[in-house]
């Protein structure tokens, strides 16, 4: 029989996912490139040299985890906001207490927004100067693409670290140490079988945070003394049938999304609908499945159909109002328009050829008769002279608009499928 380990029971009354939280970069799991020994983030706590930083990456890959780590290695002040619940009020209070602990020479303050791409421009703009003459050390924290939620000049101003999906083998690692641990963890007060660890790392999908709670769930369901074992059917009273995905026959989460966008663009309405039950019944997130049938609209009806983005984005809008589980209608309807729709992938090809272009710097100078020309003195430089509206003669007149180097270049081939029949005119 197996003792109980929480004689603290204050400790026992935090999520052991919070419990779990590493102190030192030494036990952090994971994110080698961010973090490992000689990456630049690393070197900058070590020198006690830190800067703003923003961290981007999924749910349960170690952000705030991260940003706590880094206070207690550096010993800064830390404080901690969401940008869900605070506005400009908080954060000039809070500004002008960091300016006042500088001034009292207790040096600077590590100020950690979880969430803040929530934050508005206004309010964005707010911390811009306590950034940029270092009264504040700013990390951020966000799920969300930076360089499309973040206002540029703060941007510029932080250094931004992108932080990996856990791999299973690291998640098992997490959960590993929380079976074991005598101190913030369970310390062995029952066992786990191997196959459970690999269920939990499977189902969570490289979320460290969802895969504590699942564990802490599990020993929650085991009786109090004897046959404290965590199995696959302990996991089903909790995971349910979502289960199936991962103990009977493997399948990964990027193994079910690549088959469904691969049958969607493949016109195989069955297949596309199978797997969207799998993800469905496995609690997949609502908004991942809606956004991957919004891209396959883009990427692989395009032009072909250009209503197919329209019905897309109003079933995922739809189905994110209403929820589960009625959302389950719409996504279906916007699958099925998919897989009926004709298909065509110019627009993809297209924008990637022309950034391979401009990535091999293929740009040339804008033609002289394009440039701005709304500025005092541009028509001295001939901005705008030769330029012909070509709504003045009827829609459309032969003109120059690419570079001089790129005259020529076709980036936009059409398919001649469905609507994308390419540009009625001026096209030879």
């Amino acid at each position: 029989m197996m003792e109980s380990l929480f004689v603290n029971n204050t400790s026992r009354q935090k999520p052991l996912a919070d419990r779990m939280r590493p102190q030192r970069l030494d036990d952090f799991v994971g994110q080698e490139k961010a973090v490992g020994k000689g990456s630049p983030l690393r070197r900058m706590i070590e020198k006690d040299a830190l800067q703003s930083v923003l961290f981007y990456g999924p749910p349960g890959t170690g952000k705030t985890t991260l940003a706590e780590v880094i206070a207690h290695t550096t010993g800064e002040k830390f404080v901690a906001i969401n940008a869900v619940s605070s506005g400009v009020p908080e954060l000039r209070k809070l500004i002008q207490q960091a300016q006042d602990t500088l001034r009292s020479g207790l040096g600077r303050t590590l100020v950690f927004i979880d969430e803040i791409h929530r934050f508005n421009k206004a309010q964005q703009d707010v911390l811009l100067p306590y950034v940029e003459n270092a009264t504040i050390i700013l990390i951020g924290a966000t799920t969300e693409n930076p360089f499309f939620e973040i206002n540029s000049p703060l941007l510029s101003r932080m250094k931004v670290i992108r932080l990996e999906r856990l791999d299973n083998t690291q998640v098992q690692q997490i959960l590993e140490r929380a079976v074991h641990d005598k101190e913030h963890g369970f310390g062995d007060s029952f066992a786990i079988t191997e196959d459970a660890l690999k269920i939990i790392a499977d189902f969570c999908g490289g979320d460290a945070r969802s895969a504590l709670n699942i564990l802490e769930q599990a020993e929650f369901m085991l009786p109090e003394k004897e046959n404290r074992l965590v199995d696959a059917e302990v996991l089903r009273s909790i995971i349910g049938n979502a289960l199936q995905r991962y103990d009977k026959k493997g399948d990964q989460h990027y193994d079910i999304i690549s088959a469904f966008i691969k049958s969607m663009r493949g016109s195989d309405a069955n297949a596309a609908l199978h797997y969207l039950a799998r993800m469905i019944e496995g609690g997949e997130d609502l908004r991942f499945i809606a956004r991957r049938i919004c891209i396959c609209a883009a990427e692989d009806v395009g032009l072909a159909d250009p209503n197919a983005i329209v019905v897309a984005n109003a079933c995922a809008q739809v189905a994110d109002f209403v929820g589960w589980p009625e959302a389950q209608l719409p996504l279906s309807e916007a699958v099925l328009y998919i897989c009926n729709a004709p298909k065509s992938n110019s627009a993809t090809m297209g924008i990637e050829y022309a950034r391979n272009d401009v990535r091999n710097n293929k740009i040339g100078n804008v033609p002289v008769h394009l440039r701005d020309a709304h500025y005092p003195g541009a028509a001295t430089m001939g901005h705008g002279l030769d330029y012909k509206y070509p709504h003045s003669y009827g829609g459309w007149v032969e003109q120059q608009y690419l570079p001089d180097e790129l005259v020529g270049v076709e980036y936009y081939k059409p398919t001649g499928n469905g609507e994308d029949k390419g540009c009625r005119q001026g096209k030879k």
